[in-house]
């Protein structure tokens, strides 16, 4: 147990350290992350930190990918793709929460652990789509009227993007079910992840485009969405 502290302690170090180094996060952003980081380990254990850390290496990558084509069509992101603490906690945030409530009510940790997953599912999910499709992607939609749009505007998506969101949804998967043994939940958290993330485009064609809530509430909202549709899907399940 004392072994296991002290690797997750320089785990979580380790990625604040490089993190800020490298220019991806700012210094509450990395702060902030790690505290997350420890949350959600209190809730998923080692496999937790391998879903966050997945999701911010995938996530990183993507941003950074092709970013100066990016900029030629001004699609990069606010300072290059440095996240600050209120990123962090938009898409984590959730995580963060199911992780601390497995110390007030442990019996339902495999609940909160597979919510947590199907959370990140939606935030990886949500950053390539939108990071990716606009690099790979052909033909842009509206998501509400499924008439063509222009490329990068809030609510916008594209097959090859939707494709992307779906492969990150499915490594996240992955990891959880390899990590944790609970197969039955591997189709639950692509489709609870992958339903997160329309909503984020149905949230970001509505009120970010009037302006109502900002990016980073429309990704808390997305990653709260996917965790309780898991929550809905699994009861159904259980219930049949």
């Amino acid at each position: 147990m004392q072994t296991d502290f002290w690797l997750l302690l320089a785990l979580l170090l380790s990625a604040m350290f490089l993190s800020v180094r490298t220019g991806k996060l700012d210094l509450a952003g990395a702060l902030t992350g790690g505290l997350i980081g420890f949350l959600i380990y209190l809730g998923a254990g080692f496999t937790g930190i391998a879903m966050i850390g997945a999701f911010f290496i995938l996530g990183t990558a993507a941003t950074s990918w092709k970013i100066n084509y990016k900029q030629q069509l001004h699609l990069e992101e606010m300072g290059r793709g440095k996240r600050k603490a209120s990123q962090v906690l938009a898409n984590g945030g959730v995580a963060a929460l199911l992780g601390l409530m497995t110390i007030f009510f442990p019996e339902h940790q495999v609940l909160f652990s597979m919510m947590m997953a199907a959370s990140l599912s939606s935030a990886t999910a949500d950053t390539l789509s939108s990071e990716l499709g606009n690099v790979y992607g052909r033909r842009f939609y509206n998501i509400l009227t499924f008439r063509k749009d222009k490329r990068g505007l809030d609510g916008v998506v594209s097959l090859e993007g939707t494709l992307c969101g779906i492969a990150g949804s499915v490594i996240i998967a992955l990891i959880y079910v390899t990590g944790l043994s609970w197969s039955r939940y591997f189709w639950l958290i692509i489709i609870a992840g992958t339903a997160g993330n329309i909503l984020d485009s149905v949230l970001g064609a509505t009120l970010q485009r009037k302006r109502f809530i900002n990016n980073d509430a429309v990704n808390f909202f997305n990653t709260l969405a996917a965790a309780l549709i898991a929550l809905i899907l699994q009861s159904i399940g259980s219930s049949l």
